[in-house]
């Protein structure tokens, strides 16, 4: 993402839609208003309601917030795996409260990422990330609320542990980007994968592919907003306005009308995050 590039123009309205995952916070949210003119803009292109998602626990305590703040706002809350090894006792109880609040839909994003350690200084190793991925496992069968994960370049140990602890009642892969193979083990699993706007990518050959292989039950849409910008506003910020574009392409490639998908995976947020 880069600031020297404008932000998207508003897209054709493509209803009804949510996001599945967004970042309000990271979008420039501080308070309600500033909420409050996200959602606006999103709701003028037919983007209801969204779910803004915490990677730390300031993060999660303001998802919470902008939840209460605004109607149309649901918040998940965790400790992202990179920061793992921050997760202590005092956190994990501090955790625990945000994510039995009524207006928090889900325990996320949590799992598991191998591309950054080595990379990113002070980055949870993957012990540490392995182990705090079983904690927020548990936390959401606790709290009968749907897990959301994170996954980067760690398929096989994600689908070991998941298996190994038992897996939630409903499990969603945030930003899913794996291939076929993975794909049809995540639907076979009954996971749901949310899509986001990678999936618009050219370059994205192995995801593109694995895309139509989902049930239309399984399918949610995301923008991950401010990052991922879809197709053709590679690297400008994101921000859930930009959602239909991103519905748009997905539904190219699974060649279906984007006015279904949107129908669809409408109802599928609704069942998977129990939204009122």
């Amino acid at each position: 993402m880069s600031k020297a590039r404008p932000a998207p123009e508003p897209p054709q309205p493509l209803a009804p839609l949510v996001d599945a995952h967004t970042h309000l916070d990271a979008c420039g949210a501080h308070d309600a208003a500033t909420t409050a003119a996200i959602l606006d803009r999103a709701a003028a292109v037919g983007v209801g309601r969204v779910v803004t998602v915490a990677d730390d626990l300031d993060a999660a305590k303001f998802a919470v917030e902008a939840a209460h703040w605004d109607e149309r706002v649901f918040a998940a809350v965790a400790i992202h795996p990179t920061r793992a090894n921050s997760l202590d006792d005092a956190m994990r109880a501090d955790i625990e409260t945000l994510a039995a609040d009524p207006r928090c839909v889900a325990v996320g994003e949590t799992g598991l990422d191998l591309y950054w350690p080595g990379k990113l200084d002070g980055c949870a190793e993957p012990a540490e990330q392995e182990d705090a991925f079983r904690w927020h496992i548990d936390l959401a069968k606790r709290l009968g609320k749907p897990l959301m994960i994170h996954n980067r370049e760690a398929d096989a140990d994600l689908l070991r542990v998941l298996h190994a602890e038992g897996a939630p009642e409903t499990v969603i892969f945030h930003c899913f980007s794996s291939d076929a193979d993975v794909a049809r083990k995540c639907v076979d699993a009954g996971y749901v994968l949310s899509f986001s706007g990678t999936v618009s990518f050219k370059n994205a050959k192995a995801l593109r592919e694995a895309a139509p292989l989902v049930p239309a039950d399984l399918v949610l849409v995301e923008t991950d907003a401010p990052f991922l910008t879809p197709h053709p506003f590679r690297g400008a910020p994101n921000e859930s306005y930009c959602l239909p574009y991103t519905v748009r392409a997905l539904a190219e490639v699974r060649g279906e009308s984007a006015e279904e998908l949107a129908h669809a995976t409408t109802a599928n947020a609704e069942r998977v995050y129990r939204l009122s």
